[in-house]
């Protein structure tokens, strides 16, 4: 019960230590020569080893799927929209699924939009690791990137105030007259 080493002791005496101490005799190591066993209240053993799980489970990171829709025909400015919210999730340590979703004679064109979810694994290279490569499941094809470990987002956070360069703004004045001219 304290942990402490009996040697080797006959089963029958063993199971006589375990009924006067009011516990359970459990053996931990059955292929050994001889076998291992262990004094111990079994029950209060299995309790402390469901709060462990429960608690490790509690303290792991929990890593979500975002999904980030694209169309054959997305443009340009909704394309550059929809990848910056794929490098934010990114950031925020989440696994993101991209997908482009065919319709009708939009099918005919899908070596090409491959070719495009291959760019978009290499322009978010510095943030993200290609995991599942495109695939054509019915209509969409899909690919799964995971985040890098310590991702560009959380070197630029860490990085401090004052290293980061101000913008360069250009000013320039124009006079205005009082009937609304360009002087």
């Amino acid at each position: 019960m304290e942990a402490e080493q009996l040697g080797i002791v006959s089963i029958e005496d063993a199971m006589r230590m375990a009924q006067e101490a009011g516990v359970d005799l459990v053996e931990v190591a059955p292929t050994a020569r001889p076998p291992v066993c262990r004094i111990m209240d079994y029950g209060k053993f299995k309790y402390l080893q469901k709060k462990r799980a429960q608690e490790a489970k509690r303290s792991a990171t929990h890593i979500e799927v975002k999904e980030v829709k694209f169309r054959p025909k997305t443009e340009k400015h909704d394309f550059e929209t929809k990848m910056n919210r794929a490098r934010r999730f990114l950031g925020d340590n989440n696994r993101v699924k991209v997908t482009i979703m065919f319709r009708g004679r939009e099918m005919a064109y899908t070596e090409t939009q491959r070719k495009r979810l291959l760019e978009i694994a290499t322009a978010l290279a510095d943030v993200a690791i290609l995991d599942v490569p495109p695939k054509m499941e019915g209509r969409t094809m899909s690919m799964m990137l995971n985040p890098k470990k310590g991702g560009g987002a959380a070197k630029e956070a860490k990085e401090p105030r004052e290293a980061r360069p101000e913008p360069q703004t250009e000013e320039r004045t124009t006079k205005v007259s009082h009937k609304g001219r360009l002087d």
